[in-house]
């Protein structure tokens, strides 16, 4: 652990959903702040105003909760920190690391096509920079970085490794507009560092940035932080992850009912890797984060990769947690309010559900028999395999469990296989069309542990019914 205490932030623009790139910028984040006992920040960057809204803000935020990204403090907003920029660039004028410039946009737009013409850096050189303060007129004006004409700005970046922009590629850099609002370049900056901001983990298409701003920190006289600019994520085809490639939002994988830990997971291992190790916990993972753990290459999003590792850790998860999370997301979505039977009746049977199911989805499908109400909807599978034989077959095997006087698995498989026997049936011809007629699916749990769940009275009036129609 370093001296001084690790302080990341996750700063999102209010103006949409927590897409898929960013919730794994928040991520990395908040593993390596947990990683190293520090601080989380959270950073809402609302000076767009015309775009940002308070509904993508309230998205932002229940897309970190639902992901668990806990983060320390109270959110902070970028737009009511105006004054502490202003502030800021009237330091920097008092230091000469920035200047007031009255040039207007028509001189900027000319200046511009000249450089254009000439096939130079399009950057405006302004006549304002080393000009006379006294000889300013009474005329709007913004304010300039006084950017280094000489050299090189180096980001020695924890990722990318060493990188060198000429200083002859950065223009003297506006850093508050004519209407005294604080772009976005001076923001970031002082909010960094009065927030203590030590790394800058974020992606690599604010690599540019990280030079630029960088002029800013050595302007103010501010200790510069480490960067860390990860790779983009990319679709199966290599390009940059985009609409057309499926969910982009946080909130849209929930709802395709993925867990937030198997999220986590897969957003961790898109980029960063601890040796071969695919599937782990939120636990391994803080304690394994590293920045060296993260490599250069863009990373393919790969939906049956996410899908497969969503599978272990509903194997791996505890049954109650399951069982609470299918009947949240069941209310959620309008589609059930579970009775307390149900639920209970959910919780036991969930060892037998969560081994076939990949999602949250799957899940409440599979389960449909518990919370099903009378007469079933069968699918067309299902459907198919009731024939008229196998409705009469189905009325001799209930009277045997009509019958029976132990409702226990083994006790019931007794019967089902003695029944099979008797009848000269393989047992596949019994128990498929009873978990038909008990399940309305092709597909359940061991067909005892479905009657033991539903109970001696749901099983037996279930066959009754398919017997009847």
């Amino acid at each position: 652990m370093s001296a001084t205490p690790t302080v990341t932030r996750f700063a999102p623009s209010p103006t949409g959903f927590l897409h898929i790139g960013g919730a794994r910028t928040a991520l990395f984040n908040w593993l390596f702040a947990r990683h190293h006992g520090g601080t989380f920040l959270l950073r809402i960057e609302d000076t767009d105003i015309a775009r940002s809204t308070p509904e993508a803000t309230a998205a932002i935020l229940d897309g970190m909760e639902w992901l668990g990204l806990d983060y320390d403090g109270e959110a902070v907003s970028q737009a009511g920190r105006a004054d502490a920029h202003r502030a800021a660039a009237e330091r920097m004028i008092e230091r000469g690391t920035a200047f007031r410039c009255y040039a207007s946009k028509e001189e900027i737009d000319a200046a511009r096509e000249q450089a254009r013409a000439e096939k130079r850096p399009l950057g405006f050189d302004s006549p304002w920079r080393d000009a006379d303060p006294a000889s300013a007129p009474d005329a709007p004006f913004t304010v300039r970085l006084k950017a280094p004409r000489e050299g090189e700005t180096v980001i020695e970046d924890a990722v990318q490794g060493r990188v060198a922009f000429g200083n002859d590629q950065l223009d003297d850099l506006i850093l508050l507009r004519s209407d005294g609002t604080p772009t976005y370049m001076l923001a970031v900056v002082v909010d960094d560092y009065d927030m203590g901001v030590t790394h800058v983990i974020r992606g690599d298409d604010h690599l540019t940035n990280a030079a630029r701003q960088t002029l800013i920190y050595d302007a103010l006289g501010y200790h510069v932080p480490v960067f860390a600019h990860i790779p983009l994520i990319h679709g199966p085809d290599g390009a940059k992850l985009s609409k057309r490639h499926g969910a982009l939002g946080v909130g849209e994988y929930r709802e395709m009912g993925y867990l937030p830990e198997a999220m986590r997971n897969y957003l961790a291992r898109l980029g960063w890797a601890h040796g071969d190790d695919e599937f782990f916990t939120t636990e391994q993972a803080i304690e394994w984060f590293g920045l060296d753990g993260i490599g250069k290459s863009a990373a393919r999003f790969d939906f049956a990769k996410l899908e497969n590792l969503n599978g272990q850790h509903m194997r791996a998860a505890d049954d109650a947690y399951l069982a609470d999370t299918v009947a949240t997301t069941m209310a959620r979505r309008n589609d059930h309010s579970l009775s307390d039977a149900q639920k209970e009746a959910l919780h036991l049977a969930m060892p037998g559900l969560k081994e076939r199911a990949k999602t949250i989805t799957e899940l409440i499908d599979s389960a449909y028999y518990i919370y099903a109400q009378r007469p079933l909807n069968l699918d067309a599978k299902a459907a198919k395999l009731l024939t008229d034989d196998a409705r009469t077959m189905l009325t001799e095997l209930t009277e045997h469990l009509r019958n029976a006087t132990d409702w226990r698995a083994e006790s019931l498989e007794d019967t089902v296989k003695a029944f099979s026997v008797n009848k000269g049936l393989k047992l596949g011809k019994v128990a498929q069309p009873m978990r038909a007629a008990l399940t309305g699916r092709v597909s359940s749990p061991g067909i005892y542990d479905v009657m033991i769940t539903l109970g001696r009275d749901e099983t037996l009036a279930r066959l009754d019914d398919r017997i009847a129609a």
